[in-house]
This record gives structure tokens, C-alpha cells and sequence, in this order.
């Protein structure tokens, strides 16, 4: 949390999620299906509803490719360790043990770090479940979900970002502390958010760039589900105060023109 803003406990949630994707659709107009999170920690309470990528298609998925599928498809997914391709995750979501190989940085050096020291430091800041923390992580359009989220993740343009983040301070004020690095964002959108017990803007990594095929002008934003009716209170009163997406301009002007056109204007004017 910013030092710069008082901590003001979030009201608990009292809007069912179909309510608050309507919310969303009226004030943020997302590009895609607005995702509910959260998990379970037997399979045996995954809900029958959602798709499991190894049996159902086939494949293995990263969290980020799972999150646009859900948003791009409108599909409800639940993901165990035997659908998880991305080693990153495995470490970040509790499917894996955090091996010396990866905490000394060795996934970092020669890509995102000079040199180990600079990668175990990027290791040791991601956001982490402890390991065996649940049994499959469940992802769905958020209308849709057959199950209560922990964590609504939305992608959007940086202005309608700005709405939510309008939103979310409507009540409190001040301004909202978030996290940056060039990966591993499927953590900071998921596990920072619950564990902070705050929102975050994230911007996507360059995985989910590749296996999510998130778009150049997407950002992440999330926020804990208890902050459901403060964030639905606050883009209504900011809509009220005329913060809004689209964004309105400004066209109560007048243009200035080349001074040829002007020229003529003058002849307009004075025919002599």
C-alpha cells in the first residue's frame, strides 16, 4: 500500500458477479470477458462446468494463456499442476517446490538479468502461494462463473484502466501502490492481489505477451473480491462526477486555419 493514503478497510462484497460484469459493461466497456479466480484445494471440488486443458483439449496452457482464454473464448477452466505448462507458474502458484536451481536465478541470467545475483533478486520477488496451496486454480468469464471469485482480473486499454483505478480510489482517495517486472505477471494479477488484500495495475509480461497474445494497448487491473462494492460505488460516482470511458473531448473551440483560408475570410468580409 502507497505510504502516501490511509489503509480504509473494503466493504464486503454484496453484489453477485453477473451484477458487477453489467456494471462493467456500462461503465469500462472492456474489449474482453472480464474473469473471475479463484481455487480449490481438492479436484474433487473443481466445478463439473469447467474445462480442463490436459484431458478436455489436449494441451498444457501457462496461467496467462489460460486468463485469454477464458476472456477471448468465454470458456470456464480449471488448471492442476498436470495442465500447467510454465515452469514460472508452477514455482508462483504452489505446484512446484522452489529449487536452489531457481532461487539462485538461473532462469533469469542471459534473459532478463546480467547475472544470477540480479536474477535470485527477481526470483525472490515474485508473489508466491506456499507450496500445496490448492489443487487446481479456476479461471471463467466472470458472468459466467460457476463458482465465487477470490479475484476479478480484467485486460484493458491504460484509459480504461484510469476508470478502474478512478473507481477503486473513489472512496479512500490517494493513490494505489503496484508492482512492476517484465514477467511472471499471472502472479502479480492473482497472488499479490489476494495477499495485499489491495488492487493492482499490472502490465502484462512478456510471456503473456507470447502465450496469452495480449495486445500492445492491454493493461491488467485486479482487485480482491471484497472490494466488489466498493469498486461498483465508485465507477457510479465517478461516472455522476463526469469521469468516463470513452473518454469525452473537448470540442467547444475554435480551429485556426491556414492563412490562405483566412485570406479568403477577409474577402468575405470586406468584398472592396
Amino acid at each position: 500500500m502507497s505510504d502516501s493514503i490511509l489503509p480504509v478497510a473494503a466493504e464486503p462484497a454484496a453484489i453477485a458477479p453477473a451484477a458487477l460484469d453489467e456494471a462493467l459493461s456500462r461503465y469500462v466497456r472492456l474489449p474482453t470477458f472480464p474473469l473471475a479466480v479463484s481455487w480449490v484445494a481438492r479436484a474433487e471440488d473443481i466445478p463439473a462446468k469447467l474445462k480442463r486443458p490436459k484431458k478436455d483439449l489436449g494441451i498444457e496452457v501457462a496461467v496467462c494463456q489460460t486468463f485469454a482464454l477464458a476472456r477471448r473464448y468465454g470458456w470456464g477452466l480449471a488448471v492442476g499442476r498436470e495442465d500447467l505448462s510454465c515452469p514460472l507458474a508452477a514455482v508462483a502458484f504452489g505446484y512446484e517446490q522452489a529449487l536452489p536451481f531457481y532461487d539462485e536465478g538461473n532462469l533469469c541470467v542471459a534473459m532478463y538479468t546480467k547475472d544470477a545475483a540480479a536474477g535470485a533478486r527477481s526470483e525472490a520477488a515474485i508473489p508466491k502461494f506456499p507450496h500445496g496451496h490448492h489443487a487446481a486454480l479456476l479461471v471463467a468469464p466472470l458472468a459466467r462463473a460457476p463458482f465465487v471469485p477470490d479475484v476479478v482480473v480484467v485486460y484493458a486499454n491504460g484509459a480504461q484502466v484510469m476508470r478502474l483505478l478512478a473507481a477503486a480510489l473513489y472512496s479512500r482517495g490517494g493513490t494505489l501502490a503496484s508492482h512492476h517486472a517484465a514477467r511472471v505477471d499471472c502472479a502479480e494479477l492473482v497472488i499479490r492481489t489476494h495477499q495485499s488484500g489491495e488492487p493492482q495495475v499490472v502490465l502484462p509480461c512478456y510471456g503473456d505477451r507470447i502465450f496469452g497474445q495480449t495486445g500492445d494497448d492491454e493493461m491488467g487491473f485486479a482487485w480482491p473480491w471484497s472490494w466488489t462494492a466498493a469498486i461498483v460505488d465508485g465507477l457510479e460516482g465517478t461516472q455522476k462526477g463526469g469521469v468516463r470511458y470513452p473518454v469525452p473531448s473537448f470540442l467547444r473551440y475554435t480551429g485556426d486555419f491556414p492563412a490562405t483560408y483566412e485570406k479568403l475570410k477577409t474577402m468575405w468580409e470586406d468584398p472592396s
